[in-house]
This record gives structure tokens, C-alpha cells and sequence, in this order.
């Protein structure tokens, strides 16, 4: 897990996503002679803080997120969310500015009238603007996988492992994901104009319900706040029997991803959510159960061959 613990340092709140494409790009350059397939890398300007892989002939996509929650230093000490992060008095957070690093705390203030501040705990002024995110803390046990960001740096850390033994497909790391805006739109304009691609597995991480417990396998989400079409859902859902690899099935009336921006686009892509579940979202203290991680790899890696 020393990739994902090295993800999960990387400060990445939505709008601020370059040093997370830019060690994913630094990962590639120095792991690709291993993989299977060494791709195409597209980066730079028309695609913004986005970064796109693709390996042989690509029939199907998987897009995952690189931005996280965070705060951004309004006025007055002052924070603004970015995303929706949890509000707890105390966490710890991170972040630099002109003068240097910072490591600070949130307060929050709740007022007679139950309006509630957030504002940072710190011995001066932060520079406006600034932004700041939880504190690194990642914690391993046999069985589990605890740590600030695991929504997405470990849908992150799959699409990677995936990449090890891709022969046919497209990897998207997508930017703005948790604050609405989107670079997914362009880049899947870009996969399906150029290589005719229609189809996206979402890799992401959805969250732990009376219906989706720790180890019982990956979720494959059938809806959210948004709907995917049924026929494409119903393949998915026979491939992953086929498998053999454990999966639950989720279903949810709130939340969106990259599926949900995919499917308000002009373009003409089936799309389905797989991801394991955490319990503690949006928190310093997002947990996920190996086992799960584990078949969200391997039901990866089944599908891109058999899509």
C-alpha cells in the first residue's frame, strides 16, 4: 500500500489538482517498462490539470477523480468549504502559503441562532485564498485501510494497479469531481472522437450502508442521484457473476461522480459506478475494508478484458 499512502500526502483539493497529475505522470514514466502495454499519455493545456492513458485499442474507460474536499481561507479566518467535507472542531489541517507551511485546526463556531462559522485555529493571519486540507494519517491493519482521502486517491490507486496489466483501454484521471465543475466532458469528447469509445466504469469510492456492509465485495452502484442505462447495468452485472469475484449491489436515491457529469453531456457513453464502500465520508478518517479493495482490482481488471 506504499502507493496509496504516498497518494493520499498529496494536497489536491478540486481546482488545485496539478501535483497529483503531476506524480501520477512521474509514476508512470518510472513504472511503465513493467506494465504489459505502455500507453499514450495526453496532458497539458486543452486538457487542463486532466491526464488521459491509453493502451492498445480501447473499447471501454475507467475515470477516476484526482481532486479531493478541502477549505479555502476567506476573510477574517474565515473557511469556505470546497466539496462538502465534515466539519468537526478540531481537525487538523494543512496547507502553505507566503510565508511557508501551515499546520492548523478548524473551529467551528455555532451561534445562538444555530447559523454555524467554520474559521482556522493559528498564531497569524493566513494568506486569502490559500487552501487547506486534512492532515496526512494513514493507519494499516490486517484488515482494514484507514486515512483522509481514500475518496479518490484509492479509486485512483486501482485504476494504476489496473494499468499494470491493460492490454485494450483508456485510463481518465479527471479533475473538479467533488466541487461540481468537471473536466470530464472534454476528455471524453476527446476518447470518443478519437478512438469511438462509449462506454466508462467509474472508479470511485461510495459509501457504507444497511446495504453495503465492509467485506462483503465491491458495489456496483445500479443508481445514485443518477440513472444509468439499464442494458449496459444489466451486462455489467452478468459479467461480474461470471467473474466469480464477490460483489453487492448498491442503490441510492443522492450522490454523483464522473457517471452523473458523463451522462449530462452531449456524448453518447454508458457508464457504471464500481467502487468498494467507506464508512467515516468525507472525514480525516474514511476507512475501507481490504477484501473489498481487492475485488474492486480484480472485477476491474475482468471487465476491461471482457467489455
Amino acid at each position: 500500500m506504499k502507493l496509496l499512502k504516498e497518494l493520499v500526502e498529496i494536497r489536491g483539493a478540486s481546482g488545485d489538482e496539478s501535483r497529483v497529475r503531476d506524480f501520477v505522470i512521474d509514476y508512470i514514466n518510472k513504472n511503465e517498462n513493467k506494465w504489459l502495454v505502455k500507453p499514450q499519455l495526453f496532458y497539458g493545456d486543452n486538457f487542463q490539470d486532466a491526464l488521459i492513458l491509453v493502451f492498445g485499442q480501447p473499447r471501454t474507460a475507467i475515470f477516476a477523480h484526482m481532486d479531493s474536499i478541502g477549505f479555502t481561507v476567506g476573510y477574517d479566518k474565515n473557511l469556505i468549504k470546497i466539496g462538502g467535507p465534515r466539519t468537526i472542531d478540531g481537525i487538523q489541517l494543512v496547507g502553505s502559503d507566503s510565508l511557508g507551511e501551515i499546520e492548523t485546526e478548524l473551529m467551528v463556531i455555532e451561534d445562538r441562532d444555530g447559523s454555524v462559522d467554520l474559521q482556522y485555529v493559528f498564531e497569524r493571519e493566513i494568506d486569502r485564498g490559500t487552501i487547506l486540507t486534512f492532515k496526512p494519517n494513514f493507519r494499516e491493519t490486517d484488515d482494514f485501510i484507514q486515512s483522509p482521502y481514500l475518496d479518490n486517491r484509492l479509486g485512483m490507486w486501482n485504476a494504476l494497479k489496473v494499468a499494470e496489466t491493460l492490454e485494450n483501454g483508456a485510463i481518465v484521471f479527471s479533475t473538479y469531481e467533488e466541487h461540481g465543475g468537471n473536466s470530464v466532458g472534454f476528455c471524453g469528447k476527446f476518447l470518443y472522437e478519437n478512438y469511438g469509445l462509449r462506454k466508462a466504469l467509474i472508479s470511485d469510492i461510495t459509501w457504507v450502508t444497511d446495504g453495503v456492509p465492509h467485506k462483503k465485495g465491491v458495489a456496483i452502484s445500479m443508481r445514485d442521484s443518477s440513472v444509468p442505462r439499464r442494458s449496459f447495468l444489466n451486462q455489467i452485472i452478468e459479467l461480474a457473476k461470471n467473474s466469480g469475484i464477490n460483489y453487492q449491489l448498491e442503490v441510492e436515491s443522492a450522490g454523483g461522480s464522473d457517471g452523473s457529469t458523463l451522462q449530462k453531456s452531449d456524448l453518447p457513453f454508458d457508464w457504471c459506478f464500481i467502487g468498494a464502500a467507506e464508512d467515516n465520508v468525507h472525514s480525516p478518517d474514511e476507512i475501507v475494508a481490504k477484501f473489498d479493495i481487492m475485488c474492486m482490482v480484480e472485477l476491474y481488471k475482468y471487465l476491461m478484458q471482457n467489455l
